[in-house]
């Protein structure tokens, strides 16, 4: 493993990182909001089997919509189909206890599609938590550069191309300008008004807000 390897490892994705802690800490907090969630049927917008195989939280059965292939030889309880968030129709879906999503509506594509996505949020279940990186944190958390998010398009897509800590360089100009065009991290106040009945929540890091959660019980 290079230096620089180890060194987005430490941040992000090694067991012991700093990203790992956070998302612990999210786990043992969503616990504490939903103290049921063991017994609750939960529709996950845009996670991965892998991160629910991992989670120390064990809902009675979880569905989850991603536009990635769907996984084989799952265990009973979970299930993924391959799918649009933002173009969901609940009357096939039927009613959950919880819609989950995180890191996800930073990724859908634009302010119409933000507005489906947390439509079908409010349909699908009464209770929710949903989480987004905060666009004014020091750090931009995709490539764990500093302020990556206020600069022109052009100069986020030449950076990412030399960034050492991104997870996966883009290959070319176009490829660069895609990744970076694809992530538009959310304010508070846009938020609030994607979810104006729900309560929004602060996560913390070092003094400042590091994400965004709006949840209703």
């Amino acid at each position: 493993m290079s230096r620089l390897t180890a060194l987005r490892s430490r941040f992000v994705d090694a067991p012991d990182s700093l990203g790992a802690k956070a998302r612990a800490r999210r786990w043992q907090w969503l616990a504490r909001i939903f103290p049921d969630v063991g017994d609750m049927t939960v529709i996950d917008l845009g996670g991965t089997a892998s991160a629910w195989l991992r989670s120390p939280i064990r809902p009675a059965r979880v569905h989850i919509v991603n536009l990635s292939t769907p996984p084989t030889d799952l265990p009973p309880w979970l299930s993924v189909e391959n799918g649009d968030a933002c173009d969901l129709r609940s009357a096939t879906h039927g009613r959950y206890d919880l819609v989950f999503s995180n890191a996800v509506i930073e990724h859908v594509g634009g302010h119409v599609r933000r507005e489906r996505f947390a439509e079908a949020v409010y349909d699908l279940a009464e209770r929710h938590w949903v989480q987004t990186p905060y666009r004014y944190f020091p750090v931009e958390p995709h490539y764990v550069f500093p302020g990556l998010q206020f600069l022109p398009m052009a100069v986020r897509a030449a950076t990412v191309r030399r960034w050492p800590l991104v997870h996966t360089r883009p290959a070319d100009r176009a490829s660069a300008v895609r990744s970076v065009a694809e992530i538009e991290l959310l304010s508070k106040t846009e938020m609030r008004h994607y979810f104006p009945d729900s309560e929004i929540r602060y996560e913390w890091m070092a003094g400042l807000v590091k994400a965004l959660i709006a949840i209703r019980r």
